[in-house]
C-alpha cells in the first residue's frame, strides 16, 4: 500500500523512491548499461571528488530526473537535464547510477 500522494512508477515502490530521493538507491544500475530511452532518476554519482563536482555543476546529482535520449552500450550517452542536453562518455556514465521511472 502506498502512502497518500505517492504513486507507483515503473519499477520504483514507495520505499525505493524515498531511498532514491535521499541518495541511497538500492537498485540503481550504471547509466552506461541503460538500453532504453525515457525518464530515469539519478540515484548516486560515484567516483572521485572531481567527477562528482563536475556532474553537480551540470545539474546531475541524486534525486534529479533526466531523459535518456540516445542510449548505446559502450558509447556516448545523451541526457536531457533541466532543459539542457549533456553528452557523457562511457567512463563517466559508468559512475552514474540510475533507476527507471
Amino acid at each position: 500500500m502506498l502512502a497518500k500522494g505517492w504513486k507507483k512508477k515503473g519499477c520504483c515502490s514507495l520505499t525505493r523512491e524515498r531511498n532514491c530521493l535521499q541518495g541511497q538507491c538500492c537498485h540503481g544500475a550504471p547509466l552506461s548499461e541503460q538500453i532504453r530511452t525515457g525518464r530515469v532518476r539519478v540515484c548516486k554519482v560515484t567516483g572521485d571528488r572531481k567527477v562528482c563536482a563536475r556532474m553537480a555543476s551540470m545539474g546531475l546529482y541524486p534525486g534529479v530526473e533526466a531523459d535518456v535520449i540516445c542510449p548505446e552500450r559502450g558509447s556516448r550517452c545523451l541526457l536531457k537535464v533541466n532543459g539542457g542536453t549533456i553528452s557523457l562518455d562511457p567512463e563517466v556514465s559508468q559512475n552514474i547510477l540510475v533507476t527507471c521511472l
